[in-house]
């Protein structure tokens, strides 16, 4: 599917535009674009800490 829509929408029609769209993909390969996974927080279970923050919640209005 991905490989077929980026044929869909680029036209090369020259020597030149072969070798630098394989300059470009081999780029992308050696040099990824970074992630930027979020931190996971702990999902808060207990009870009582719970209600900890909801009366901190509370507090502040």
């Amino acid at each position: 599917m991905a490989t077929s829509s980026i044929f869909a929408n680029v036209k090369i029609s020259t020597p030149k535009q072969i070798e630098m769209f394989v300059n470009a993909m081999d780029a992308s390969l050696n040099d990824p674009a970074p992630t930027h996974d979020s931190p996971r927080q702990k999902v808060l279970d207990d009870p009582d800490a719970i209600r900890a923050l909801l009366a901190k919640e509370k507090d502040k209005k």
